[in-house]
């Protein structure tokens, strides 16, 4: 006979068995092809990345967009996206409750410095992006939790941004789900959401792409290597070039440091053009000859600055 203890842990190995199963079912190993594709698509707006990484359903003759069914039951806006239970008639995203937005793991949202979506201040950082369709507005979520599966445990509580936008119904169809980011400013990016014969446009944007870019070069020169003469006059040439908002003497500092580390011809030409800038002509040329030189061993192209040295001597005379 079976004695109860050696029963009881054939049960709890069957389940365990059962939950393995269950689970490489729900995540196939990453040599089983996925009907739904991964996909990633990037775009740098300033100097912050946005990255949304998806999977792509396809449409494949069925309904996509409905209402529930009766039969159909979620509390509130829980998601009803399970291909497992969902009737044979049902539409794939029912209106009114929380979808993945793509297939597989929930669409993932990373920005890697504050932005404005809509309007509306959205952290750096990961999220999971789910959304709320309904005929003629869409709820876009960003919920603080990166990696689930699907919406499946999808937690309200936990969202940090939502923000409602309007669908654009289309007659062309787009058989596979596709996010593309277009167009895009010096500091705004559109994400579209395609799929069936809707497009659902939001827009992403950096406050203020120039102080985000000082305040990193700042950061970075404070990081450099003591042997690192280029992160700073590359972050002293930005600020130059951005002088309504730069600090200037921080940015003339930043330029000695290079130059300190290590003369070079780039740094000694910004320091050149520099003094020319201030009215200090005389010191100019002598630091744009020297900057010359360099250049000349370096056999760099010397044009640009040879036509300032000229320009500069000029005013002497």
């Amino acid at each position: 006979m079976i004695s109860a203890k050696r029963l009881y842990i054939s049960f709890a190995l069957w389940l365990l068995v059962l939950g393995s199963a269950q689970y490489a079912l729900a995540q196939p190993p990453p040599f089983v092809p996925r009907p739904s594709q991964k996909a990633i698509v990037m775009q740098t707006i300033g100097v912050t990345d946005l990255t949304i990484t998806y999977s792509r359903p396809g449409v494949k003759g069925r309904k996509i967009w409905g209402d529930a069914l009766p039969t159909q039951t979620a509390q509130g806006e829980a998601t009803l996206d399970n291909q497992n239970i969902r009737p044979k008639d049902a539409a794939i995203v029912p209106w009114g409750h929380a979808w993945r937005t793509g297939a597989n793991e929930a669409t993932q949202f990373v920005v890697t410095d504050d932005v404005l979506i809509n309007g509306q201040k959205l952290p750096a950082g990961s999220y999971s992006l789910h959304t709320i369709p309904t005929k003629d507005e869409w709820t876009i979520i960003f919920n603080s939790v990166a990696n689930q599966w699907g919406s499946f445990n999808y937690d309200a509580a936990k969202d940090t941004l939502r923000v409602k936008v309007k669908p654009e119904w289309v007659s062309e169809n787009k058989e596979w789900l596709e996010y593309w980011i277009d167009p895009v400013t010096d500091n705004s990016a559109q994400v579209n959401i395609r799929w069936e014969k809707v497009r659902v446009p939001f827009t992403v944007e950096v406050k203020d792409v120039t102080a985000l870019a000082l305040g990193k070069a700042r950061a970075a020169v404070a990081a450099a290597k003591p042997d690192d003469w280029n992160t700073p006059l590359q972050a002293a040439n930005y600020a130059f070039s951005n002088p309504d908002k730069a600090d200037l003497a921080e940015a003339t500092r930043w330029l000695e440091q290079s130059i300190k580390t290590k003369e070079t011809y780039q740094n000694l030409s910004a320091k050149a053009r520099m003094l020319a800038g201030q009215g200090k002509t005389e010191e100019a040329i002598a630091v744009g000859e020297k900057a010359l030189a360099l250049a000349k061993a370096a056999k760099a192209n010397t044009s640009g600055l040879e036509k300032s040295l000229g320009e500069w001597k000029a005013k002497k005379m």
